[in-house]
């Protein structure tokens, strides 16, 4: 990973760092990759409990096998183009998916809080959805390494940041 793929947008008067990937696989697919539990689990975690009631426990397995899991609250939910919920730490978290061509473009959300560290959440939402590309290229998401994400990026989502 040689440059960040993040920006800062204000919707609804709040900042939000954005990501952007463009996926080789249908909407439908990638609809699939970001919202059924066994297909996440390749490449960040799954979630338990039933989606219907408005909020599932995740847990981020990509970190490690004893994670617990948080409880995140489904706010939209549009088929096969829309999602947002928020974690009950706080992390409002969305995405977007657009057709062209047989190709997904994804646009990956993450609501600001005052006090978040962008110097490592940018990163780390860089590695996640490089991981993820991975896995709808079925290759193994251990080629994806952390250390080529953080520090490595850390200081251009500072400087992001701050140009805010």
């Amino acid at each position: 990973m040689s440059a960040i793929s993040g920006s800062i947008r204000k919707i609804d008067d709040a900042p939000h760092l954005v990501l952007t990937r463009q996926l080789d696989v249908s909407v439908h697919d990638a609809w699939r990759d970001l919202t059924e539990s066994a297909r996440l689990e390749r490449w960040i975690g799954r979630w338990e409990g039933d989606p219907q009631t408005g909020s599932v426990t995740f847990f981020m397995t990509a970190e490690g096998e004893d994670i617990p899991g948080e409880a995140y609250a489904i706010e939209t939910c549009e088929p096969p183009r829309r999602f947002a919920g928020t974690t009950a730490s706080g992390w409002h978290l969305w995405f977007e998916l657009a057709a062209s061509d047989g190709k997904t473009t994804l646009a990956f959300g993450h609501r600001l809080n005052p006090t978040d560290d962008v110097g490592s959440i940018g990163p780390g939402w860089e590695y996640y959805l490089d991981r993820l590309v991975c896995a709808q290229a079925g290759v193994d998401c251990g080629s994806i390494v952390w250390d080529d994400y953080y520090p490595a990026l850390q200081g251009e989502y500072e400087r992001l940041v701050a140009a805010d």
